[in-house]
This record gives C-alpha cells, structure tokens and sequence, in this order.
C-alpha cells in the first residue's frame, strides 16, 4: 500500500521548485488575467491557472478551442456543511455495488467529462495536458467510481487552501456522478474545507444542492478559504 501523505509532499515539493522556476523567468509578471481575456494555448500553465483560481477566474474552452478567463458575476457553490443526500442515493451506495478510488485515473476522467458533452465541451487539448500535470503536483484531484472493475463515473476538481474547484463529472453508469460527489463532500468535510466552488449554476448541480451567491460575497469566502491549509488525500 503506497504511502498517500508521503506522495502528497513530495508532490508539494516538486510543485515547489516548479514554481520558484517559473517565476524566476517572470511567467507571471507579465500576464493579464480578466474576465473573457483570451488565453494563449502556451500560457495555459500550472502556474498561470492556479495564479487564477486564487483570483477568482477559471478558463474555459470555446467551441472554435479558444481559451478564455472566466469570473462569473453570479458565482455557484456548494454550502459543504448543510448539503443533504436522498434517500435512495444512500440506499444504492450502501449496496455497495461500486468501488471509490482517489487520483487513479485522474486523466481518463477528465477525458470522459470532455467526451461526456457532445460538441459543447468546454475542455481543451490544452486544458487535458495542464490540468494532469496538476495532478501529478498534488493540485488537481479526481475521485472514480468503478463498477466490476470498469470506470462508470467520477468527477475531478482543483484544490487550493480550504476551497475545492469542482471542475466537471460525468456517468456512464446512471447516478455514477452523484455518487462520486457524496464521496467528494464527505472527504472535503473530513479534511476541513470550507469553500466548494461549482463556477457556473445548471439544473443538475442545483439539483445536487448548488446556490448562487454575487462575486464579491464569493470572494469573501474565497479569500477565508485561501487561508487554510487543507490536503484533500
């Protein structure tokens, strides 16, 4: 059994020399990050999106595979502490017909949240290769659900401080997704988050519990989350 925590330093490590590299070349002195600038596919960087998050933006990906920043005026999230699960979504998870597993398949399951929106993805090529590389620097995490050893559903997002970016889900399985966002909010309960960013409202996420709240509420909350010091494995 691999050690998890020692994996997560060690990541935090490499994330470390990264960075200080990064800005010894001035990455970031030099970029302008507002809502709907568009983003060069070079810019696209560990660095320059978890620049962004920490300022409220996030990118997303145009039909036509332009970049841009995003900072919606009406932000949604997830109120953690007070979100409640149905009943017959309890009832199948302790059926116990699937398998949870955290950071295993982390690039598959954003290619399936891509592929799952037929022609309206708003994931890149570009997007795919930043984000793993997040991954594998402990910033970007995914949570899959396995049935019979098959990847049915699951979910990854972006984690900074006390706040985690829910970026996209997807099932194959019919209530896949659901289950891998109870798994989600029960680990960022655990570990102590305070803030689940949800970006932009839609009926399922409303239907999962997401509220809209205005931005510069959003960025009360952002900045206090920003000062944890949370490890979601």
């Amino acid at each position: 059994m691999p050690n998890k925590t020692k994996n997560v330093f060690l990541r935090f490590d490499l994330w470390i020399d990264y960075y200080s590299h990064q800005l010894q070349l001035g990455s970031l002195n030099n970029m302008v990050i507002s809502q709907h600038k568009e983003i060069q596919a070079e810019q696209l960087t560990p660095d320059s999106i978890i620049h962004a998050y920490r300022l409220g933006y996030f990118p997303m990906a145009e039909p036509d595979g332009k970049l841009f920043w995003y900072q919606p005026e009406m932000r949604a999230i997830f109120p953690l502490r007070k979100l409640k699960f149905s009943r017959s979504l309890r009832k199948l998870i302790r059926q116990g017909k699937f398998d949870i597993s955290f950071n295993r398949e982390f690039k598959r399951v954003m290619y399936h949240c891509a592929m799952n929106r037929r022609g309206e993805t708003w994931i890149s090529d570009e997007m795919l290769k930043a984000y793993t590389k997040m991954n594998e620097l402990g910033f970007a995490h995914s949570i899959e659900v396995w049935e019979n050893n098959h990847l049915v559903g699951g979910l990854y997002g972006v984690s900074l401080g006390g706040m985690f970016c829910g970026e996209s889900m997807f099932n194959i399985v019919p209530n896949t997704a659901k289950i891998a966002f109870y798994y989600l909010v029960e680990q960022l309960n655990k570990q102590g988050y305070v803030l689940l960013d949800s970006q932009f409202i839609n009926h399922f996420t409303e239907q999962l519990g997401a509220v809209e709240v205005p931005a510069d509420l959003f960025d009360k909350y952002r900045k206090e989350a920003l000062k944890l010091d949370c490890r979601f494995v």
